[in-house]
């Protein structure tokens, strides 16, 4: 009798097994919703926009001169791929909100380029979000949302907004430019919340 019965492929580190309906892959697609914005780190300004209009902004070099992260995460795609174990670095969200007054519980994120994400305020803290600025390793290409985007891995990929520019807090939860044209307001992919009433 075999140790291993047929069909068994094993767990990777953790336990967590792929959220359904999703293959591997090796590779990192780029999708974007329209041209890729080239925007020099120098140009380069994030803000945040509390629901009272107070403005926290950072230029590059401030940003980088925050505390950084190493993260290692995987990330799901709306279009089904996920990709395992991706290295990044970036600025918690929990470091550019710790000194951001506000009772809000919702954030519009920006991008350069006029691209738009909503997500509950809760999912960007707590270790759960970042703007990350390297990929593997290296600076992170336009073609994947340099000189920085966010990253908030435990939701489909949409929601981590490419070229990010600022997140706008907000006691409504507005819908951004995926979710008003028909996908899931939150985007959970162990839930498969991949359209509006998934």
């Amino acid at each position: 009798m075999g140790i291993v019965s047929p069909g068994f492929t094993g767990r990777r580190r953790g336990g967590s097994d792929l959220p359904p309906g999703q293959y591997l892959t090796r590779d990192f697609p780029v999708l974007s919703a329209g041209p890729t914005p080239h925007v020099l780190p120098e140009h380069w300004e994030f803000s945040i926009t509390t629901e009272t209009g107070e403005v926290h902004k950072w230029d590059w070099a401030a940003f980088q001169a925050l505390p950084s992260e190493e993260i290692t995460r995987d990330i799901h795609c709306v279009t089904r791929w996920s990709k395992l174990e991706t290295d990044w670095k970036g600025v918690s969200l929990d470091t550019l909100l710790a000194d951001v007054e506000t009772g809000a519980d919702f954030a519009m994120a920006h991008s350069y380029g006029g691209y738009t994400t909503n997500l509950p305020l809760e999912d960007l803290l707590d270790g759960q979000a970042w703007v990350a600025y390297e990929f593997d390793g290296e600076p992170l290409g336009a073609e994947h949302g340099g000189p920085a985007r966010l990253l908030v891995p435990h939701l489909y990929f949409w929601k981590s907004a490419k070229w990010v520019r600022g997140l706008v807090l907000s006691d409504t939860d507005d819908l951004g430019f995926w979710e008003s044209a028909g996908y899931h307001e939150y985007g959970d992919p162990w839930k498969e919340q991949r359209y509006a009433g998934d």
